[in-house]
């Protein structure tokens, strides 16, 4: 399998976002038109973790060579047509082997790298482009290590990639949240309610803090910082009193902390990066809050709405943004490719579309600067000092 200048293998790991596939097809229209073929590899690393290294093998499920007409029908829409996982392939739990490395591997957990190294010759991949958050990266960065000639794209609703001001899905995500919260205010207001929204962000609380500056909610609480229920109920309330149609809104990151606790765990299941999954914090402030509002209401207790936003801020078709961004970040990846360049991830820096060493991604941790931009007191952001800042405000160095 060989294109005319090399084969270029493409992958999406982990959550789907609006965006990808603008990426996907940004990458496969310049590279064909520059001679190279296009690999798109389906399911993530899986895709690569799974492939038969036989001639003849059915290999479908795994990859599929990517042409204009392919991208040119996905490109507009969202999520990402090659599918995705969050397999990886370092950290492979045995029920999860391929029937054909069954008898190979016999370990509970197995690090399948070899295999991948070899798919990726199998395939005659030349060059790698992952598009994924940082869990899907971070083994990106492992195949650079090992010698594969690598470029990565940013992918996260979260925006929590380090090194760059924007992942892609941040700004669609943004634009969900901010279109749902105000469309429950008219339930929030006449039931005279607290309504409680619980948005994406494990360790970062961008999706929850951005929206709150744009006036989509009163409150935000974020996995930066641990808050006091009491106190979160307290402005609330407050913020119902004030308002005319008496009622107030919060927003709640699925990994915010009450004070003196911990996350809160759907199970104790893990995925293939060691991440339980999240959720029900939301449902616990909820009904926190319902029990202490009488304490700031005469001795009556007002109801909320609970409402886990959830998938619904991550599907659809992309914005604007979530378009033009994927678009230049597919061309920079191939600028990158075609001088021969690699072992970069490419960025939004201080307004700039630029390139930075892979292993950034591994090297450090992108979150909320507390300090500057949230207002611990009041549980919100900070309205001020925006001079210089990025287009959506907080910066990949947090300053």
């Amino acid at each position: 399998m060989n294109g005319k200048k090399g084969v270029i293998g493409i992958l999406t790991g982990g959550g789907d976002v609006p965006g990808l596939n603008p990426a996907i097809r940004a990458v496969t229209i310049r590279a064909t038109r520059e001679g190279y073929q296009v690999i798109g590899i389906r399911r993530g690393w899986a895709g690569l973790v799974d492939i038969i290294r036989e001639k003849d093998a059915d290999n479908s499920n795994n990859y599929q060579v990517l042409t204009e007409e392919i991208v040119h029908r996905a490109g507009r829409t969202g999520g990402t047509f090659l599918h995705t996982s969050r397999t990886n392939p370092s950290r492979v739990k045995r029920d999860r082997l391929p029937p054909h490395l069954q008898e190979k591997y016999t370990d509970d957990v197995s690090d399948l790298t070899e295999e991948v190294l070899k798919n990726i010759d199998f395939l005659g991949i030349d060059y790698l482009i992952p598009i994924g958050g940082d869990d899907t990266l971070s083994y990106g960065v492992r195949m650079y290590q090992e010698g594969v000639k690598v470029v990565a794209i940013p992918k996260t609703m979260d925006n929590d990639v380090p090194g760059t001001d924007y992942c892609i899905g941040f700004s669609t995500c943004v634009t969900r949240t901010i279109e749902l919260a105000n469309s429950l205010r008219t339930v929030g207001g006449s039931h005279e309610r607290v309504v409680v929204l619980e948005v994406f962000g494990r360790y970062a609380g961008f999706t929850a803090m951005l929206p709150t500056m744009a006036g989509a909610a009163h409150r935000c609480v974020i996995p930066e910082y641990k808050f006091d229920i009491e106190r979160l109920t307290e402005l609330l309330m407050q913020d119902r009193q004030k308002n005319s149609s008496h009622y107030s809104v919060v927003l709640v990151s699925e990994g915010a902390m009450f004070e003196g606790g911990e996350m809160v765990f759907e199970d104790r299941s893990t995925d293939a990066y060691g991440h339980m999954k999240l959720g029900g914090i939301g449902d616990l402030v909820s009904g926190r809050i319902k029990e202490l509002t009488a304490k700031y209401n005469n001795g009556r207790s007002v109801d909320t709405v609970n409402q886990k936003l959830g998938y619904l801020v991550r599907c659809g078709d992309p914005d604007a943004i979530d378009s033009i961004a994927p678009m230049v970040y597919g061309n920079l990846a191939l600028d990158l490719l075609l001088k021969k360049v690699h072992g970069r991830l490419v960025v939004l820096k201080n307004g700039r579309y630029d390139n930075i060493p892979i292993d950034i991604v591994t090297s450090t941790k992108k979150t909320v600067n507390v300090n500057r931009f949230y207002n611990t007191e009041r549980l919100r952001p900070k309205f001020e000092s925006f001079e210089m800042t990025p287009l959506f405000i907080m910066t990949s160095d947090g300053l």
